[in-house]
């Protein structure tokens, strides 16, 4: 059997060439933490989450800092139950991005992210975003169901494939409570 294009890219982007990446993230790092691209770096990645090479899809690189989930330890007066710091953040750093991108671009929907790279500072993704405005998504029956009221601000309301699986949504079971929140556990009696 043959294999396409996309395959290869797949699979050179299994062992990246670090020299070029490394170059590129310099440049990146140069930059504004959010900035707008033309073309996605990982063309396959992005097609297999729903990209489409037509009017109303924009592609945004996001640079976000590693580190600083955990809490830190407050110095001022508290009582011992409230001095603790083992909570930490339980979103995971694509959601943070798609959140931050979503915040920036206010009138665009933010349909999927993947990861581009990581140095010793930062993390870099590219952030699938699309117009629910324009007449060519509108009429596109694969992706018309964004433009739907209940799809607004997807990530802020973790209703992303990655927010999804940050709050324990892709497994289904009777032992682990997770529905309708980890937060209902309490008022639901359980």
């Amino acid at each position: 059997m043959t294999k396409g294009l996309y395959n290869y890219i797949r699979e050179a982007w299994k062992k990246p060439d670090k020299k070029i990446l490394r170059e590129r993230m310099i440049q990146w790092r140069k930059g504004d933490s959010i900035t707008k691209v033309d073309k996605p770096l990982r063309i396959d990645r992005a097609r297999t989450l729903g990209y489409k090479d037509k009017v109303g899809f924009v592609i945004v690189r996001i640079r976000l800092k590693r580190g600083g989930h955990k809490r830190p330890r407050p110095n001022k007066g508290r009582r011992g139950k409230r001095l603790h710091t083992r909570k930490n953040l339980r979103m995971n750093y694509k959601w943070i991005a798609e959140q931050r991108v979503a915040k920036k671009y206010t009138n665009l929907e933010v349909l999927n992210s993947y990861m581009i790279g990581k140095d010793g500072i930062h993390y870099f993704y590219e952030v699938i975003l699309v117009d629910p405005k324009r007449p060519e998504i509108k009429n596109d029956s694969t992706i018309s169901w964004i433009t739907k009221p209940e799809n607004k601000k997807r990530p802020l309301r973790g209703l992303t494939s990655t927010a999804k699986k940050s709050r324990g949504l892709r497994k289904k079971s009777r032992e682990i409570k997770t529905r309708p929140s980890l937060r209902a556990r309490g008022r639901l009696g359980k």
